[in-house]
Order: C-alpha cells, then sequence, then structure tokens
C-alpha cells in the first residue's frame, strides 16, 4: 500500500450515531466533500434514532448515493462500526470512523491518509480536544483537557507524532480491523482501547499523528457526564478481565476515589478514615483554584467539581463491574471443583 497515491486508495467513512440530528447534516456536508476516489463511500450506522436523524441522512443519499444510511440493531457504536465493515468492506483499504459527537477539520482524511502512507501503520489515532458550550460543558470540557481530568493522557494532549499503544480511534487498515476480528460488541464503552491491545498483541502498529486532531463536545449536565463515566469505567474493568491488562498509574488514582469513599464511612468510628477522603477533595478544588488564577481561566472552580464527578463515577464503574464479574463467576468455578 505505501507505493500507493492518495488517488489509489479505497476508503470507507463510518459514522455510528443516535440521535445526532443537531451534527449529522454538517458532518455528511462536510465528508461528502472529502472523498477521493469514485468508490469511497460515508456509511451511517444508525442505533435507532428518534429524532430525524435517519430522515436527514435519506435526504442527503438521495442526492449523493455515496452516503449510505444502514440501520444498527444492536445500537452500538462497535456493533454499527461492525456492521458497516461486515455489509461495505469487502475491497476498500481503509475506515476512517467519525464520532458524530465532534467536529473535524476539513482536511481531517486527507491528513489520515497521508500519515498512514508516509508511515505505513496499520492504524492512526489523533488527539482529542474538548470543547464547551453551556457553563457545565465548558467546565467538562476544562476538566477533560487539563491533567486532573486526563491524567496526563497523550490522546487527550496530544504532542509530536509517535508510535503508541492506544489513542482515540480514527483511520484503520480494514484486513488489519476484519484479522482480529474487530470490534468487541460486549463493550458498550472502551471498545476501542480494548481493540488496540489485539492489533499491538497480533504485530499491527499505531501511529498518534500530529498532522490532524478531533473537537468533541463533552456532555452537558452532571449526571449524563457521570454516567458516561460510569460506562468507561466498567469498560476499562472488562478490558482487565479480559486481557489481564493492568491499568496505568495514571488511570490507578482516580481509581481509589470510591474506596476511599467507602473507607469515609468508617469516619463515624474515627475521623482518620475521613481523612484519605478529604485530601483527594482538597487536592481537586486546590487545582480548580490554581487553573483559575495561574491560567486565568473562570471555569476552573467549576472544572474540578466535573473532574470530581468523572473521578468517582470512573472509579464507581471499574469496582462494580470488576466485583459484579467476579462474584457471578464464583458458583461456577464452585461447581467445578465439586
Amino acid at each position: 500500500m505505501t507505493s500507493h497515491t492518495l488517488a489509489d486508495v479505497k476508503t470507507l467513512i463510518v459514522i455510528p450515531c443516535l440521535n445526532e440530528a443537531r451534527t449529522i447534516e454538517g458532518l455528511l456536508t462536510k465528508f461528502s466533500r472529502t472523498l477521493n476516489h469514485p468508490d469511497d463511500r460515508i456509511i451511517v450506522a444508525d442505533g435507532g434514532s428518534t429524532d430525524g436523524t435517519p430522515d436527514i441522512v435519506t435526504r442527503f443519499s438521495m442526492r449523493d448515493p455515496r452516503i449510505v444510511l444502514l440501520a444498527n440493531p444492536k445500537r452500538i457504536q462497535s456493533a454499527g462500526i461492525n456492521l458497516a465493515i461486515e455489509m461495505f468492506g469487502a475491497g476498500y483499504d481503509y475506515l476512517i470512523r467519525i464520532d458524530a459527537h465532534g467536529d473535524y477539520p476539513d482536511d481531517y482524511c486527507q491528513r489520515l491518509l497521508e500519515e498512514t502512507m508516509k508511515t505505513s501503520a496499520d492504524s492512526v489515532v489523533v488527539a482529542m480536544e474538548t470543547v464547551g458550550h453551556g457553563a457545565f460543558q465548558k467546565a467538562a470540557a476544562v476538566a477533560q483537557n487539563s491533567k486532573l481530568g486526563n491524567g496526563g493522557s497523550k490522546h487527550r494532549e496530544g504532542g509530536k507524532g509517535h508510535w503508541t499503544d492506544h489513542g482515540h480511534h480514527a483511520l484503520m487498515r480494514i484486513s488489519a480491523f476484519t484479522s482480529v476480528g474487530g470490534y468487541d460488541e460486549t463493550f458498550s464503552h472502551n471498545e476501542d482501547a480494548e481493540l488496540d491491545y489485539r492489533l499491538r498483541k497480533a504485530g499491527f502498529r499505531i501511529w498518534m499523528t500530529d498532522r490532524t486532531r478531533m473537537t468533541y463536545y463533552p456532555r452537558s449536565n452532571a449526571r449524563a457526564l457521570f454516567k458516561q463515566y460510569l460506562a468507561y469505567g466498567r469498560g476499562r474493568a472488562k478490558n482487565l478481565l479480559k486481557h489481564r491488562s493492568l491499568p496505568k498509574v495514571r488511570q490507578m488514582i482516580p481509581l481509589s476515589v470510591m474506596p476511599v469513599a467507602l473507607l469515609a464511612l468508617l469516619g463515624v468510628f474515627h475521623w482518620v478514615a475521613v481523612v484519605p477522603l478529604c485530601l483527594w477533595i482538597a487536592t481537586c478544588l486546590g487545582y480548580g483554584v490554581w487553573m483559575a488564577l495561574a491560567q486565568k481561566n473562570p471555569d476552573g472552580p467549576l472544572a474540578s467539581l466535573a473532574a470530581m464527578v468523572m473521578h468517582f463515577a470512573w472509579s464507581a464503574g471499574f469496582w462494580l463491574e470488576l466485583f459484579g464479574s467476579l462474584r457471578t463467576s464464583t458458583p461456577m468455578a464452585t461447581k467445578a471443583t465439586t
């Protein structure tokens, strides 16, 4: 493939979505202008939207047959992308995954293709800049862009192009995707990290590009943010259980939040039990004040609260999934030994 030109490669752009009427029209307009090869396609894998998203896609497809609406009965993103590749992937070189809850530069696809052809990478991942509009969404964006919220994650902060073990999925060689079985559809979240683990184990290489990035819009209220990070935590625990892949140090710290909160319940017996929880709260609030003063960011204090929601939900999801799985597997193990 490296000897080919951009005009030679055939690309499937896949947009898994559910109720994204506010963004899907802009995405289809943008990416329909970037298709290189006459056979390039945009597949919108819709998980049963009720807000008019399918109607918008259908109108576009009537004007441009390269745009295809695909029903995704399993609803989740991993299943939608798998189905798109199963139905349309034969004869195509690359998959470009687009998150309907984000925005992208006009030359996004071109940069990704240039990077994979230059590096011979099997997967090209991108950094993700989070942007908000309302008060809480802005705060969540600040938290996710900061070390308090992302722990220094490379796919959040970016940096110079380099080989990596994981990043926000952007482009993937379809032959690599199918050879490892695609996404694991038992993962509603963290499916990208799980797939990256199998790609690397199979000898495929992942390149973090510094030539483009995406913009992501976080959840706009605390409840939705909590549910999202609870699912992220569950996904990380499932990765541990499936592959025995231990969390990184930057992930181990927020994992302690739920145990620390449970420990604080013993504060009725001795005040020392509350100290770790108080230290976590003080650290988060202090970081928010520092952002407000040192970085002159007025959203800093509220961002610290958003980060606390993220930490607690992620930790709770991880431990609930881990202990729930161990509890359900114990009777089977006991029965097998009797």
